[in-house]
C-alpha cells in the first residue's frame, strides 16, 4: 500500500499536555495505523516544510464506554510526537 504525506498524517491533536510539549518543540499527530517512523518523519517534512529530529510513537488502544444499557468501545489509533530541530516551529492557529 502507497500512502501519501496527507494519507500519513491524519489530524494534529491539540490537548492540554501536548499544548505544553509545544514549548519544548514537540508535536503531536494522530498517524496512519501502518506508518513506521520513517515514513512519518517523511510526511512531516513534506507537508509542514520544517526538519524533524525524531519520532516516538505510541498505538493508542479503544475505551470501552457505555451509554445506558449499551457497551462500545472508541476506536483504537496511532499516535505520533514529533520532536523538531532547533528553530523549527509550526504554527497550527494562524490568523
Amino acid at each position: 500500500m502507497n500512502l501519501t504525506a496527507h494519507d500519513i498524517i491524519i489530524r494534529p491533536i491539540i490537548t492540554e499536555k501536548s499544548s505544553s510539549l509545544m514549548a519544548m518543540n514537540k508535536y503531536t499527530f494522530e498517524v496512519h495505523k501502518t506508518a513506521n517512523k520513517i515514513q512519518i518523519a517523511k510526511a512531516v517534512e513534506e507537508v509542514f516544510n520544517v526538519k524533524v529530529a525524531g519520532v516516538n510513537t505510541i498505538n493508542v488502544k479503544g475505551k470501552t464506554k457505555r451509554r445506558g444499557r449499551t457497551v462500545g468501545k472508541t476506536n483504537s489509533y496511532k499516535k505520533a510526537i514529533v520532536k523538531l530541530a532547533a528553530g523549527e516551529t509550526i504554527e497550527f492557529f494562524s490568523a
